[in-house]
């Protein structure tokens, strides 16, 4: 009887290890429980031996049938095996209960440190896009179970695929509650590599997305990944992809980590901690720049929701410069460039026969006013030949800040324009930079340079002590000051279109924009340079300033 009291104490004790252990939160503790049945299995079986033995003396000794039940006279060979019966009983369900503890404990294979992380996170997964598609949309959500605050700069996720080596991978984020411009993503190539992981995306952040605290969630966060040559990415042999997972779910082929601490899901090979998961800091100046924004283009296309929520607008409304009413979205896009800093960048293309209808041109701005005085820069690929058909055209290839609204008292405009052939009755190549005091015709101060600029070259701006500086590759070419100076803040420009159509062949032309950086306060070039390095190495496609419309 005893012993049967004993199991149901023991299963009791089981059924709470293996509760625990499906929890998956204390790995510890269903250890110890598990330990402890099997501790309490052989005692049993060690207590009901001699049980045995002492009833079975007991029995040899006296008539049994005038003291004892009939029905526990039954021959021995039936009490032994009903003894020993519980004791394995016990034993088999420990056991298996104390291997998937270790395992819980200490995957094989791991890679990383053993024991319950200091900072368990969950890590829940999903997807809207199928198997094969142009590009793949993770969405994660960060659930911090511990009862610390965790700092989100310290968290990296990594999103394991297996890429193809003929092609350039890129990222962004497009929806968050954290803003996307505080999430940064980089691709890197696992040390050990495996058939369904060779690359993995890291995702981290800022010290701009705060903190999660207890228990607290992150929200869904919006990723796309996809091929810099735009051609499909086909996710089926993925580690981390999951087709049945369009609703959030936990998913361990997810890794993350709390200051470098493996804190949730399995790696996929046993030194894929190799490679860090941490990054280097920004580089900061000794005083916070104010009101920094920068983009590197890292979008798939004119309709990409993350080129939108980057505070950009691709032109189609009607209107001028150039040939009126031929601004097209079709001309707008993001090729892989291997002679861009990070291999990708805008293209603006310009294509026609010689009429207007078959004429488009390219335009891309910022939907806000976000430019007024301090620095503002890009890097910017000027073109001296079109990318097809016969060369003659009068093309302009245009970096620009520009007020909203023409019929503002106070409107201000600040353009640099290429070109290759000239144009207005000027032989070209040459390159106008021009400051507005109003947007009437010949209301501006302007100087042309002609010299040919094919090619890469960083053009700035810089609005400070009431002079406006315009400099190439460092070298200031031309300012103005007085009326000229503005008087109230501007969108960012970039644009190619035709002066005239002076011919009916087929041509295209195109220019490239490979990043864009602005701050409240004057620059060097230097400064400049070093702050770009710096978002490219920590993976930040794009800061957002606060602007105003």
């Amino acid at each position: 009887m005893n012993s049967l009291k004993g199991l149901g104490v023991f299963v009791l004790l089981a059924g709470i290890a293996l509760a625990v252990s499906l929890a998956g939160r204390v790995q510890l503790i269903v250890f110890t429980v598990t330990v402890g049945l099997i501790a309490a299995s052989v005692f049993t079986f060690a207590a009901s031996r001699k049980r045995y033995r002492k009833d079975h003396r007991i029995a040899g000794g006296f008539d049994m049938t005038q003291i004892i039940p009939a029905r526990l006279l039954r021959p021995t060979s039936h009490r032994r095996g009903r003894t020993l019966l519980i004791p394995l009983v016990l034993v088999a369900v420990a056991v298996p209960g104390a291997a998937y503890a270790v395992w819980r404990i200490a995957p094989l294979g791991s890679g990383a440190s053993t024991g319950t992380p200091s900072v368990p996170l969950t890590i829940r997964y999903r997807t809207d896009t199928p198997s094969t598609a142009p590009v793949g949309r993770p969405w994660f959500e960060i659930i911090n179970n511990s009862t610390k605050t965790v700092q989100l700069r310290d968290v990296k996720l990594r999103y394991y695929f297996a890429a193809d080596q003929a092609s350039a991978y890129g990222a962004n984020c497009f929806e968050t509650a954290l803003r996307c411009s505080n999430v940064t993503e980089t691709i890197e190539a696992l040390a050990s590599p495996i058939p369904k992981a060779n690359h993995y995306l890291q995702i981290g952040f800022t010290s701009d997305a705060g903190i999660l605290a207890s228990q607290q969630t992150s929200g869904g966060i919006g990723l796309q990944l996809y091929r810099l040559d735009h051609k499909e990415l086909h996710q089926t042999n993925d580690h981390s992809f999951d087709p049945k997972a369009a609703q959030y779910m936990p998913s361990r082929l997810v890794t993350a980590y709390v200051g470098g601490e493996l804190s949730w899901g399995e790696e996929p090979t046993s030194q894929a901690l190799a490679a860090t998961a941490s990054v280097a800091p920004v580089p900061t100046a000794d005083k916070p720049v104010p009101g920094v924004l920068f983009d590197n283009f890292h979008y798939t296309g004119p309709d990409d929701p993350a080129l939108e929520a980057g505070g950009w607008h691709v032109r189609t409304e009607r209107g001028r410069p150039g040939i009126p009413d031929t601004w097209s979205a079709d001309m707008v896009s993001f090729p892989a460039d291997p002679t861009a800093q990070g291999g990708q960048a805008l293209q603006l293309a310009a294509s026609t026969d010689g009429t207007k209808q078959g004429t488009k041109q390219a335009e891309v701005l910022t939907a806000s006013n976000v430019f007024f005085t301090g620095t503002l820069a890009a890097r910017v690929f000027f073109a001296d030949r079109p990318v097809a058909g016969r060369n003659g055209d009068h093309i302009v290839e245009a970096f620009s800040a520009i007020s909203s609204s023409p019929s503002s008292p106070n409107y201000s405009e600040l353009d640099y324009e290429y070109q290759p052939n000239g144009g207005w009755g000027a032989a070209g190549p040459k390159l106008d930079t021009t400051s507005w005091r109003s947007s009437k015709d010949g209301d501006r101060v302007t100087q042309a340079h002609n010299k040919r600029l094919a090619g890469w070259h960083v053009l700035m701006l810089t609005a400070a002590n009431g002079v406006v500086t315009y400099s190439i590759d460092g070298n200031k070419v031309f300012s103005s000051d007085g009326a000229a100076y503005p008087r109230e803040r501007m969108g960012i420009h970039f644009s190619t279109w035709f002066i005239d159509l002076p011919m009916t062949e087929k041509r295209t032309w195109s220019m490239r924009v490979n990043w864009v950086f602005k701050a409240d306060q004057a620059m060097s070039l230097t400064d400049v340079q070093n702050a770009v390095n710096g978002f490219y190495a920590n993976g930040i496609n794009r800061k957002q300033a606060n602007t105003t419309p």
